[in-house]
């Protein structure tokens, strides 16, 4: 059974190097307010993701899941790779991450902080503070994509 070493072309030719351009990071998207925003979600998920598994380890799930949810959309947008994926309303779909996100966090934030444990009360700090880094990215989304500019209604 031939490698992929194997094969004729191999060390592939310029033409493939090419293809792999797709993933390029932008880094001028990474320092932009959007940029900085998902990274700074991507780190509170992670760090309340932490502490649920330090004190109550039935609220790690909704952490985990939305930090997979929040990589996910920084590397489309960092990559740019959503343009290609052009029958889906990314706006839409990233607002409605965020209001799912803070709808989420609210409920697990307050219910985790009844328990009285160090590691619960930080997760409870860090949440307030990730919902009202998700509500200013809810708003900013709304602002500059969804809601109808002046001109249209001219």
């Amino acid at each position: 059974m031939l490698g992929a070493r194997d094969r004729p072309g191999w060390p592939p030719g310029e033409g493939t190097a090419a293809g792999l351009q797709g993933f390029a990071v932008d880094k001028t998207f990474l320092s932009s307010l959007r940029g900085i925003l998902l990274e700074t979600e991507l780190a509170l998920t992670f760090i309340i993701f932490i502490c649920f598994t330090a004190s109550i380890s039935a609220y790690m799930a909704a952490p985990l899941l939305e930090f997979f949810i929040t990589l996910a959309f920084l590397f489309l947008y960092a990559t740019q790779y959503y343009k290609r994926l052009d029958r889906l309303n990314w706006p839409c779909l990233d607002f409605l991450r965020c209001v799912s996100a803070i709808i989420i966090f609210l409920v697990v934030s307050f219910a985790a902080v009844t328990s009285r444990d160090g590691a619960a009360i930080a997760a409870f700090v860090f949440g307030i503070i990730l919902v009202s880094v998700l509500a200013f990215d809810a708003f900013k989304i709304y602002q500059t994509e969804m809601a109808p500019s002046a001109t249209e209604g001219e």
